[in-house]
């Protein structure tokens, strides 16, 4: 069978229909998804989104199985991948074994796909077999570290949407500490306020605002924070908060220190970026930009002088 007879297509055709078939039961939603939605609201537990935690549960029925290669040996409860997902702010219970089954099943997946486009291709393309078991090799890798590198992009992301939003927040903190509201009392109003500009940071401060009121101590609630946000200014941030209010110091006056650093340190960053950008720009107008600039420019040229000259020397 190759690539251009009939049945391959037929092949093909029926495994896409078969893989939308499948896909449109398990993640469309039915009317009684949809009424059960409507009746919980727009967020879920820990301020999860609805649509992402029913998307986890609908996808570990299907990965369970294939989790279970791919599971750490310590246990997923006491893993560093556990703080991996609160860092990139999933909180799903389904979400790791989407993340290990997914590992397993791309693992191969993908050499398979590669196995099976070699049988099908046939005389026509025939790599030599070290040649072939490299590039098996090379694809298992890529797909078990795949979710890795889709879980760090994730991470990377929310920690960069943090980080820009911190200071506003901590803007907003002292005002509320300045007119007289409590730590506890302002990190929930912050938290409320900030639902609009950074949907993550409102998040984090209302599982703060949640675990003070549950009964666990500020300090504890705070370093719960800094872990779960994975950013060394915010672990300078909760440090600092905890010594004010070990020893007494003006909470007021830290927030706007710290304020004042973070925006310091997000200007800098930004004015880094901007001296980054003429030298990323170059390969993109020296492949991209000029060819066709001069081609524009020099173009009706070349051809008026390429026809001079062959009439030239057609007259010799």
């Amino acid at each position: 069978m190759t690539i251009s007879s009939p049945l391959f297509y037929a092949v093909v055709f029926i495994a896409a229909v078969l893989v939308t078939w499948v896909a449109l039961i398990q993640f469309v939603p039915t009317a009684l998804d949809k009424r059960v939605k409507a009746l919980n609201g727009a967020a879920t537990t820990a301020g999860e989104p609805h649509e992402q935690g029913w998307l986890f549960e609908s996808l570990s029925r299907w990965l369970a199985p294939l989790a279970r290669a791919s599971q750490p040996a310590e246990g997923w409860a006491k893993s560093p991948l556990r703080i991996r997902f609160y860092n990139a702010g999933i909180r799903s219970a389904g979400a790791p074994v989407v993340y290990l089954g997914a590992k397993t099943l791309l693992t191969f997946v993908l050499p398979g796909l590669m196995a099976l486009a070699i049988w099908a291709a046939g005389t026509a393309w025939q790599p030599k077999p070290a040649v072939a078991l490299a590039m098996l090799l090379l694809l298992a890798a890529i797909g078990y570290y795949l979710p890795n590198a889709v879980l760090a992009h994730m991470i990377a992301r929310r920690q960069r949407d943090l980080f820009e939003a911190f200071p506003d927040a901590l803007d907003l903190m002292r005002v509320c500490v300045e007119s007289g509201q409590g730590l506890d009392a302002a990190i929930e109003r912050v938290g409320r306020e900030m639902a609009l500009e950074c949907p993550a940071l409102s998040e984090e401060l209302h599982l703060v605002s949640l675990e003070l009121r549950a009964g666990a101590s500020r300090a504890d609630a705070l370093r719960n924070l800094a872990l779960r946000v994975a950013l060394e200014d915010v672990d300078a941030l909760v440090s600092m908060l905890v010594q004010a209010d070990r020893f007494g110091t003006s909470v007021a006056e830290s927030l706007r220190v710290h304020s004042e650093s973070l925006r310091t340190k997000r200007r800098i960053g930004a004015e880094e970026a901007a001296a980054k950008l003429p030298v990323k720009l170059v390969f993109p107008l020296v492949f991209c930009v000029f060819p066709g600039l001069l081609t524009v420019l020099l173009g009706p040229a070349v051809i008026t002088v390429y026809r001079l000259l062959i009439t030239g020397l057609a007259g010799r």
